[in-house]
């Protein structure tokens, strides 16, 4: 059969089609990076503001800069399996690489001055899948959305004259994000450990555990030490390290244990919105035990080139409407970016 020629008219709209669609493809790009919305908040934004806080050092994660990897692996009990079908539930071990370090982006600063501390995990499913999963020594988030942890994080820059942040400027966004109160309150009577072996490590951001039926059911996690809590001593002030010392000394005196702790919601509980901490009577489920049992530093050390995204999920585990998932996801990336392809630069090899 012999096609129909194509009119004038036609063959003028597919060229029209063929030349859209690459044009198309460049507006998305230029969207996605913020050129074409230069008051929209982007990852470069969020990236760029947090190494200006931190300076500039090549190499390094823009924020959580200093730490220390660590290895081990999960002894799930099996009982948060009727809560998610994701296979490292099931009874059984669970390989993990993981990465204790402390706020911000001097890679250098002493351990004793940034008392927000963090726990990334990578879970290696035998299936193939990861559960990847960052965690932090506080029980609520400073602000509720990107925008306002870019507030934050602009608010605190250090004033050229005077080495300090600008109280006006802290004034005017405590106004404009009083949410931040709650944080402020917490922070005002929170006294550090003196290890990271006797921290609370909990996940702020809710997600969806999916089970067997389909079925979701909106939770939060915990990593609870078995390790006991000591408060932190005019020692440890006096010893720049003593965080990655200490954890040193533990680990060559045996395995270190925290327990994944599962906190159901109950309908109502807000899970978009990681300031709110949700009630003290909620279900609580033990999943089983995390057990490192060493640690390499992190410039060698296997968890550097893990970029701990709390966005890669295995089958079982979804994300909430937390507007705060995905803006990590998309920063994590560009400072992943960043970070490998200076270290290419520095050893002389190439992406």
């Amino acid at each position: 059969m012999i096609p129909t020629p194509l009119s004038t008219g036609q063959k003028t709209l597919r060229l029209l089609l063929i030349g859209l669609v690459p044009l198309v493809i460049l507006v998305l790009f230029l969207w996605a990076g913020g050129w074409l919305t230069p008051e929209r908040l982007t990852s470069d934004k969020l990236v760029s503001v947090l190494q200006q806080a931190g300076g500039e050092h090549p190499g390094y994660r823009r924020n959580h800069a200093k730490g220390i990897c660590v290895i081990g692996t999960f002894a799930s009990n099996g009982n948060a399996s009727a809560l998610s079908r994701a296979a490292l539930f099931a009874p059984g071990d669970t390989p993990v690489t993981g990465r204790f370090a402390i706020a911000g982006g001097n890679p250098s600063a002493p351990d004793y001055a940034v008392p927000v501390r963090s726990m990334a995990l990578a879970f290696q499913q035998k299936d193939g899948e990861q559960w990847r999963t960052g965690m932090n020594a506080m029980p609520l988030f400073p602000v509720a959305t990107p925008e306002g942890f870019y507030a934050l994080q602009t608010a605190t820059l250090p004033d050229p004259a005077t080495g300090k942040p600008d109280p006006q400027k802290l004034g005017a966004f405590v106004e404009k994000y009083p949410e931040f109160k709650a944080f402020l309150a917490w922070a005002k009577q929170y006294v550090p450990s003196s290890s990271w072996a006797s921290d609370r490590f909990n996940s702020l951001n809710a997600f969806r555990f999916i089970d067997k039926t389909g079925a979701a059911h909106l939770v939060r996690w915990s990593m609870v030490p078995h390790a006991a809590y000591q408060a932190i001593s005019a020692a440890d002030k006096n010893n720049k390290d003593f965080l990655q010392q200490d954890l040193q000394q533990r680990l060559n005196q045996g395995p270190l244990e925290w327990d994944l702790v599962i906190t159901v919601a109950q309908p109502g509980d807000d899970g978009s919105n990681a300031t709110k901490v949700w009630p003290a009577d909620r279900q609580t489920i033990n999943a089983g035990t995390l057990v490192l049992t060493r640690a390499v530093p992190q410039q060698q050390g296997p968890c550097n080139d893990i970029n701990y995204d709390p966005l890669i999920l295995p089958d079982g585990i979804a994300a909430s409407d937390d507007p705060l998932l995905n803006a990590r996801s998309a920063a994590y990336a560009k400072s992943y970016n960043l970070r490998t392809h200076e270290q290419a630069q520095q050893t002389g090899t190439h992406l």
